[in-house]
């Protein structure tokens, strides 16, 4: 973890300018930070047969405007920040359903900087971030099927539902404002409806995110924060198996926030829009390149973030991919 300069005049809570500034510094980067989980993410509820296994890594790169409330003293504040995300997925039967569990490890690098009442500050992180957990099941549509199975059904209208679970496992450190850690837990309970028309998909998504208290935020204060309701959208074109182009919107509004019991002004009802493309390479290996843009924001990250993933997948049994 690297830090600039100004961001080591911050030693205690409330010091004068130097405290409002990383303040307002640690705020730009809480709400980049909570931009990555609102990234757009199509075919996440679309079937695959069991025992398919999944692993690859995801770069992203965002770049843009953070904005707050315009009472407050914070102006031209941006933040360029890179991002890689090791996965791992796998698909089994659950109660005579397909299901699946994966974990995601990012790291993460960037520089967040901008003007508090006129005085430039600048900040730079590089470590580890909170690590997830996703697990999610088809409850309607598919039932789990093996590779040969897959391959021969009918493509149907599918309901799924997942929980998302964050773990504070990044860095994190009370005695600095600003770290990639959260030091609290986070749940995203979400519902996916896929609906397939020819070579076309339509896909719909509506969850949540719930927080835990971070009851260690600097100089032992207490920070909490609303639940985030969110809401994704996904026109998805297939061409062959495996190769497919999505046009992709989310909109997510809350995540107002306390500090010691006071409400801030930081209420979020922002939208994202973008898109998606997913190319195979061979047999196993595939790749996704995807960009997405900040459309409207009221309070948060107004972002472009360019993304580029590769993917490996490997069946428990012998048999040529079916493409997911």
């Amino acid at each position: 973890m690297t830090s600039t300069p100004t961001s080591r005049l911050v030693s205690s809570p409330g010091r004068g300018a130097a405290g409002t500034g990383a303040l307002a510094l640690v705020l730009a980067l809480a709400v980049v930070r909570g931009a990555w989980a609102q990234q757009l993410e199509p075919r996440a509820y679309s079937s695959s047969p069991i025992g398919a296994n999944f692993v690859g890594v995801g770069y992203a790169y965002s770049t843009g405007d953070v904005l707050f409330d315009p009472t407050l003293p914070f102006s031209d504040v941006s933040a360029r920040l890179n991002i890689v995300i090791p996965f791992y997925v796998r698909t089994f039967g659950l109660f005579g359903r397909v299901a699946s569990a994966g974990l995601t490890a990012p790291g993460a690098w960037g520089t967040v900087e901008g003007n508090v009442a006129e005085e430039y500050r600048s900040v730079n992180r590089s470590g580890l971030a909170d690590a997830s957990v996703r697990i999610a099941m088809n409850l309607v549509g598919d039932p789990a099927l093996s590779l040969r199975e897959f391959a021969a059904r009918k493509p149907s209208t599918t309901l799924g539902a997942s929980l998302m679970v964050t773990a504070p496992t990044g860095q994190y450190d009370s005695s600095k404002l600003i770290n990639l850690g959260t030091n609290r837990w986070a749940f995203k309970p979400e519902l996916g409806l896929s609906h397939p028309r020819g070579r076309w998909w339509l896909e719909a998504y509506a969850g949540v995110w719930l927080f835990t208290a971070n009851n260690d935020f600097f100089g032992g204060q207490i920070r909490e924060q609303d639940p985030i309701g969110v809401a994704q959208g996904h026109v998805v074109h297939s061409f062959k198996p495996r190769l497919w182009a999505s046009f992709d919107a989310t909109y997510y509004y809350g995540g107002e926030t306390t500090l010691d019991g006071v409400h801030k002004a930081d209420l979020q009802q922002n939208s994202r829009a973008g898109v998606t493309v997913a190319l195979p390479v061979t047999r196993s290996h595939s790749l996704k390149l995807a960009y997405a843009k900040g459309t409207t924001a009221r309070v948060g990250s107004k972002l472009d973030t360019f993304a580029f993933t590769w993917q490996y997948l490997w069946f428990d049994r012998q048999g040529a991919p079916a493409g997911r």
